[in-house]
């Protein structure tokens, strides 16, 4: 949630609910091997008592449609909302960087960037890339991070409920 927006967030879940109902939606999603979301899509940064201070949730584009799906069917279920037309922000042949976050009280120390690094580097060792990634329009700060370890514009989006830049790195190995 913290790599979303909080007008994002909403978004999803609506006015009826809460950001605590979307935040143990999202970490019940985390927890399962099927979505989106999993851990097993999951690169962490730790700190030296192996607390997870950062992380990068990436998959490839291809499998967006089949990995979206229990996300669709929990908020639907959840919120009574459903967001089956949602439009797809990757696509086959991509590396998609769905969510990179790293702990507030760590951030600036250089964390963000070793994981979009780590994740070029799982890129290239899985043979899919390029790594694309949306940041959203009205975020200038994230859009010159992800431009300082080489990502490029390219092309623009729809999600979440406001426009977005579609970003891309090649992978490298």
């Amino acid at each position: 949630m913290q790599a979303m927006s909080e007008e994002c967030c909403r978004y999803f879940y609506g006015d009826a609910n809460t950001a605590d109902d979307f935040h143990r939606l999202m970490t019940a999603l985390a927890e399962r091997q099927d979505t989106q979301y999993s851990y097993l899509n999951a690169l962490c940064a730790v700190d030296g008592d192996d607390r997870v201070v950062g992380v990068s949730v990436s998959y490839d584009g291809a499998e967006l449609r089949r990995l979206r799906q229990p996300f669709i069917d929990a908020v639907k279920e959840a919120f009574g909302r459903d967001f089956s037309a949602m439009p797809e922000e990757t696509s086959a042949g991509e590396l998609y960087l769905d969510s990179l976050a790293v702990e507030p009280a760590w951030q600036g120390q250089g964390i963000a960037k070793a994981l979009l690094k780590a994740t070029a580097e799982r890129a290239a060792r899985i043979g899919c890339g390029p790594v694309g990634l949306l940041v959203d329009s009205n975020n200038p700060r994230a859009e010159r991070l992800y431009a300082s370890v080489g990502f490029v514009p390219a092309g623009t989006n729809n999600w979440g409920g406001h426009p977005m830049k579609h970003m891309v790195l090649e992978a490298k190995g």
